[in-house]
């Protein structure tokens, strides 16, 4: 099964070794979308809802840019720095992810790159 790799103009540069989003069996994976703005690669705020918003306003870049959308994402994984903010990030992703909800996962984590407070990954299918 032959893999692509793609890495996306307007999407923020990954911050380690890796791609933005690799194709492969009709699935398309996203890595971890966070907080960053893509012009200038800072974090947007400290605030999760903020980081929220622009985390998915970046995957719907990746997405678009690939030929899909969020009806097409089968499933995502959210990590949070706090459970805390559960419900703040929910109320948003809820937003973008519209009627066909996915199936997801929601972990809490000891830390993520860059200070962040959430990072989102999704899978979808062509």
């Amino acid at each position: 099964m032959p893999k692509q790799v793609h890495n996306i103009d307007g999407a923020p540069r990954p911050v380690g070794p890796y791609s933005v989003a690799t194709e492969a069996g009709g699935f398309v994976f996203l890595s971890g979308q966070i907080g960053v703005d893509p012009e200038s690669g800072l974090v947007v705020a400290s605030d999760v809802e903020a980081q929220t918003h622009r985390a998915l306003q970046n995957a719907g870049r990746v997405l678009e840019e690939l030929g899909l959308d969020f009806g097409d994402v089968v499933k995502t994984t959210v990590y949070l720095v706090s459970m805390e903010h559960f419900q703040a990030m929910n109320s948003i992703y809820a937003e973008y992810m519209g009627q066909s909800l996915p199936a997801r996962t929601t972990i809490a984590v000891s830390g993520l790159p860059l200070g962040l407070a959430v990072e989102i990954d999704l899978l979808a299918a062509r």
